[in-house]
């Protein structure tokens, strides 16, 4: 086989690779962070009990800290997904690729800043002797107010995420090379992650009613995860709108 063929086959099945490998990095992304907020924040965190919380952390502290270990592993493997992304769909309209990248790497950024508060009470409960300055019933009450903190910031990189979802939701509406169905099932989910943040933010009790959709509208990330794993994109439906974009 001559080297021209070899280079045309490999640049055939190259946007199908690189989606392929954005559906492994999103399948790390899904599972790590159920495992770090289901299996860990979910298990060891008493809703309204700082003591028991302290508790529990202390006694599974090595969960604890595999939960956060992964957390930031998954936020890791956001920065390559984002530029896949991005790659894959700039050949639909440029300009809108870079607001994608954006909201994806501005969440990213925050959601990182907001996981030191996830780390917080590892610090708060340890045994450093400067921490004799505070009572028992302090510390407990700090590392439970960091939990707190954590889960606003977590809910304003959802913000962004939201955005992002609605972005590439658009660009897949745009594109030819991925079922428009995913495309809208990304449009709810993007408004889902807007509604739980704002409304947490203006009334945690309603906040607390519209976050259960956010789970029914997880199938639209699996979706998309699960086709880019599967199937990859229609790479000659990719290479004439690429062609088109030139």
């Amino acid at each position: 086989m001559s080297t021209m063929a070899v280079t045309g086959r490999v640049a055939e099945v190259s946007p199908r690779v690189k989606a392929r490998i954005a559906g492994v990095l999103y399948l790390i992304i899904i599972v790590g962070g159920i495992f770090a907020q289901i299996g860990v924040r979910g298990r060891l965190v008493v809703n309204g009990d700082a003591a028991a919380t302290a508790q529990n952390i202390i006694a599974h502290e090595l969960l604890y800290r595999l939960g956060f270990a992964v957390e930031v592993f998954t936020l890791l493997c956001n920065i390559p997904i984002n530029i896949i992304l991005y790659d894959l769909f700039k050949v639909v309209n440029k300009k809108m690729a870079m607001v994608l990248l954006f909201f994806a790497t501005v969440g990213t950024a925050v959601e990182g800043v907001s996981v030191l508060a996830h780390y917080a009470p590892l610090v708060l409960l340890g045994k450093g002797s400067y921490l004799a300055a505070f009572t028992t019933a302090q510390l407990q009450a700090a590392s439970y107010m960091s939990l707190q903190m954590f889960d606003y910031g977590f809910m304003i990189a959802l913000s962004f995420f939201g955005f992002f979802c609605i972005s590439l939701s658009y660009l897949i509406f745009r594109s030819t090379f991925f079922p428009r169905v995913i495309g809208g099932l990304l449009a709810i989910q993007g408004t889902l992650y807007l509604t739980n943040s704002f409304a947490h933010f203006v009334s945690p009790p309603v906040g607390d009613r519209v976050f259960p959709f956010l789970a029914l509208s997880g199938i639209a990330e699996v979706s998309f995860c699960l086709w880019l794993l599967v199937v990859g994109l229609n790479v000659q439906r990719w290479k004439e709108q690429a062609g088109q974009s030139m």
